[in-house]
């Protein structure tokens, strides 16, 4: 659907259209992985509209539709508010805007635990609404079977283990996992219990950096690290985290610009121009021609 979908750029302001090129599939993520070693790591950052998929989707291998889309997009004190309605949206939005790569959509909580067959119904509708090539959800173990599930019924799956923000009422909050040796083992179990069953790559956040480094080299499909180690197969960021659109991020951000600062100089500009009646000028207010 994505490929062959074109903006018309005479009027819309996603402009320019990016180049068509040949999409990345789930089976290419995976093989980057060969024989427990991955020599290029694979590049994954959030997106949530149109026009910043065009942007990041050139430099990406995944571009992950984040249920922290609550957060970052709605104000949300936490993605547990976040709904289907939401992720289908903006999901849509983000292949429209893509062309290189895989799409990958977060399962918002409650639609997915319940059951296998609940978390097939909820998975099957984002991937016909969005047209992603995948889905994600959260939780080890616990989540195998209806990984497997998924996996078998067409649908490839994105695990996330370690620190999991839907389940942060449960965790007492967003500190590092694997201090224990009780919670470095469940760790450890829940990252090849969803190899096992079916997932094609799996999120490991926020975990003390020698489990990151045990997880990956036990298990043979990319592990993709948030808050873990360089280690990793692969790293993502929730991108305005990575731009510096707010002032407070976890330890594990590297902010890469300053854009919160960039767009309230721009406002501050427009405002004091407005107000000085030297914006609009000639350029642009529209006369007769003479």
């Amino acid at each position: 659907m994505s490929t062959t979908f074109t903006i018309d750029t005479a009027t819309s302001r996603a402009n320019p259209t990016p180049a068509p090129m040949k999409r990345l599939t789930v089976p290419a993520i995976q093989r980057r992985k060969f024989e427990g070693k991955t020599v290029e790591p694979l590049v994954m950052l959030t997106a949530y509209t149109a026009r910043q998929a065009q942007l990041l989707d050139p430099h990406c291998d995944m571009l992950l539709v984040g249920d922290s889309l609550g957060q970052v997009i709605y104000g949300l004190p936490s993605t547990l508010a976040v709904t289907l309605d939401m992720m289908c949206a903006h999901g849509a939005a983000v292949v429209r805007g893509s062309y290189h790569s895989v799409v990958i959509v977060d399962m918002p909580f409650g639609s997915y635990e319940a059951s296998p067959q609940a978390a097939f119904a909820s998975a099957s509708r984002i991937m016909a609404e969005t047209g992603a090539a995948a889905v994600k959800l959260e939780g080890g173990q616990a989540m195998a079977e209806t990984i497997s599930f998924l996996s078998q019924r067409g649908i490839p799956v994105m695990a996330h283990i370690g620190l999991t923000p839907q389940a942060v009422n449960a965790l007492g909050g967003y500190g590092a996992r694997g201090k224990s040796q009780e919670e470095h083992a469940k760790i450890m179990a829940d990252a090849r219990a969803v190899a096992t069953a079916g997932a094609f790559a799996v999120v490991l956040e926020g975990v003390m950096e020698e489990l990151a480094i045990a997880v990956t080299d036990s298990v043979d499909i990319p592990v993709i690290g948030i808050g873990a180690s360089a280690h990793c197969d692969g790293q993502v960021l929730v991108s305005e985290d990575m731009l510096g659109m707010f002032e407070r991020t976890a330890r594990f951000v590297k902010r890469y610009e300053n854009i919160a600062q960039t767009i309230a100089d721009a406002a501050q500009r427009y405002a004091a121009d407005v107000r000085d009646r030297s914006f609009p000028t000639d350029d642009q207010v529209y006369r007769p021609k003479k």
